[in-house]
């Protein structure tokens, strides 16, 4: 039996409540926006180099690029014109200053502390988010100090440098220290450290639930962290295995449990990282503290859309859009992304 449609263009359902009224003009979708992404949310990561030869290209980050400090004032300059107020920068040290014992991150004229401390003095107004963590010092590319055997990370040793670490970057004028290393209790050490210091004014965004994610690789490039056995002819490259001190992935509740204590230990911002793939984990931080919540979507994520964009395959800026959007959504309050 066949079903025919009368093909009439008055014909209309009984409805009251139609919710496409709400969606009829781009004027009215902007009215009912419930989330919106706006420059002053973002924090740009910035890649930077020693030297004066200006910025060098990233080939694992289409469209990102390693800066001197010259080449940094252009980027702060742009950013700023363009509404984003803050940047975290991210060295690459050279590897005849990288040691087992990360000794140069503990010198107050290292790469990163000299870029802060000339962002601030040029830009008062740009807000400066250091990175506290041994990664990029280390040969070995972990981000704490190894025991003798080589094989578990110390602790209490790894936070004793990471406070020192702290009050250089605080010193050099960074606006808040950024610890991402996951060490237990080096929130409440580098908050003790600071206010005995001083630097009480100092803020501490902490990366609270940092996880062993598989999208850290291009950030692994760019900054020049050792992977662990390199790469072999023939064979995909081997990252190193972080999961004795970041998260699993498959964890919520362990997220939840580092994120309370760090607020217990005096964080003024909580971290989720990365961001893309843990958006319930967002969502579930937010509800459960009344602290501002950050967001990294990670380099993974950021090369990811460019490569698909580059093919063809979506449209760039509608997904750059997306995804931003789907990370305030889930409850960030500040985004970082290359994308700013």
């Amino acid at each position: 039996m066949e079903y025919k449609i009368a093909m009439d263009e008055n014909f209309k359902l009984d409805i009251r409540k139609r919710p496409r009224r709400l969606r009829k003009s781009d004027a009215i979708l902007s009215l009912c926006e419930e989330t919106r992404v706006n420059p002053s949310d973002l924090i740009l990561p910035v890649f930077i180099k020693e030297g004066k030869s200006g910025a060098s290209e990233i080939e694992s980050m289409p469209g990102v690029m390693r800066h001197t400090i010259d080449s940094l004032f252009r980027v702060c300059e742009k950013a700023l014109k363009r509404g984003v107020k803050a940047i975290a920068p991210f060295p690459q040290v050279d590897p005849k200053s990288k040691s087992d014992r990360a000794d140069e991150a503990l010198n107050a004229k290292s790469l990163a502390n000299r870029a802060i401390s000339a962002v601030k003095k040029r830009f008062p107004e740009m807000a400066l988010i250091a990175d506290i963590a041994l990664d990029p010092y280390t040969t070995h590319g972990h981000d704490g100090i190894l025991d003798s055997s080589g094989q578990r990370i110390l602790n209490d040793e790894t936070v004793e440098i990471l406070s020192g670490m702290a009050l250089m970057a605080a010193q050099a004028g960074a606006d808040f220290v950024a610890p991402s290393d996951m060490m237990d209790g080096r929130i409440g050490a580098i908050r003790s450290a600071l206010d005995e210091c001083g630097f009480v004014d100092t803020a501490i965004m902490a990366y609270s639930a940092k996880y062993a994610s598989a999208f850290y690789g291009p950030f692994r490039d760019a900054i020049g962290s050792s992977p662990n056995g390199g790469q072999k002819q023939g064979k995909p490259k081997k990252y190193l295995d972080k999961r004795g001190y970041q998260l699993n992935p498959a964890n919520v509740r362990e997220a939840l449990k580092e994120a309370a204590l760090d607020e217990e230990e005096g964080a003024d911002v909580l971290m989720v990282k990365p961001a893309g793939a843990y958006l319930d984990v967002i969502s579930k931080v937010r509800a459960s503290t009344s602290l501002p919540i950050a967001a990294y979507q990670v380099s993974g994520e950021y090369s990811m859309i460019m490569a698909a964009a580059q093919r063809g395959w979506i449209d760039l800026e509608r997904a750059k859009r997306e995804s931003l959007i789907a990370i305030k959504r889930a409850g960030a309050d500040m985004i970082l992304t290359y994308f700013a």
